[in-house]
């Protein structure tokens, strides 16, 4: 009988984490006790893939951001809980938008304690949206188990509101849709930026936070480190043409 039921807890986990590149949720393992899980959704015709960031303490999983795909809030807590044995127990929001805070009320529910910027629940607020239980001063340091992390406020950027994440010691920033993928030809979806502030408030965070090894941005690829420099490029270039167009007038 013992071995019956090792037969089918080892079917059920490996079911759980078979992912292909098909899979609405895809989890990799970015260092120590930091997983990166990526979801999808249709935008314009385009199904684009999201970052997310969860991290395994002695105290409980904390996730940075929630799920794109609304359909995937409960399968992120059941794959976590059957490869970890752990709960979720904090959820962070980066921004307002969709992609970020759609989550909030569904963990929140869940008993998860949920945690946004005071920007972001104005926002959420002024809209009518469901909003986080636990507002963050702008430059806030948590320690959660094993684990210490800075939420830090840089400025306006793709967002007035967004946050990043950073872990001194593992040197992960977490960026969120701050920062661009390497890979990205533009800035994308710009109707709540301030692209000329985006530069200032990646200086700051350049300055503030040294050398990271691993960057995470909300969207695309995230293992290419220089995705912050790029998107201080791409930043600098908007701002160029704009001006440019500018003196034109």
């Amino acid at each position: 009988m013992r071995k019956l039921a090792s037969i089918i807890l080892f079917l059920v986990v490996s079911n759980t984490f078979a992912q292909t590149k098909n899979s609405p949720l895809q989890i990799s393992h970015l260092t120590g006790d930091f997983y990166v899980y990526r979801t999808f959704h249709d935008y314009n015709g385009s199904l684009i893939s999201a970052n997310a960031m969860y991290l395994v303490t002695d105290k409980g999983v904390v996730l940075f951001d929630a799920p794109w795909d609304r359909t995937q809030f409960q399968p992120l807590i059941d794959t976590i809980k059957a490869r970890h044995n752990k709960d979720i127990v904090m959820c962070f929001a980066t921004h307002s938008h969709d992609d970020r805070a759609g989550g909030l009320d569904f963990y929140r529910q869940k008993g998860v304690k949920t945690y946004s910027g005071k920007l972001t629940d104005d926002i959420l607020k002024k809209n009518g949206e469901k909003r986080a239980e636990y507002i963050v001063p702008n430059d806030t340091i948590f320690t959660v188990g094993q684990h210490t992390f800075e939420v830090y406020y840089p400025g306006k950027g793709h967002a007035s509101d967004n946050i990043v994440v950073w872990f001194d010691k593992e040197k992960v920033l977490y960026g969120a849709c701050f920062i661009k993928s390497a890979d990205a030809k533009d800035l994308g979806y710009l109707a709540d930026s301030d692209v000329k502030e985006w530069e200032k408030s990646i200086k700051k965070v350049q300055t503030k936070f040294k050398n990271p090894k691993y960057i995470i941005p909300g969207h695309e690829d995230w293992k290419n480190t220089q995705s912050l420099n790029h998107t201080l490029k791409l930043v600098q270039q908007y701002n160029a043409a704009s001006a440019k167009a500018s003196n034109k007038k």
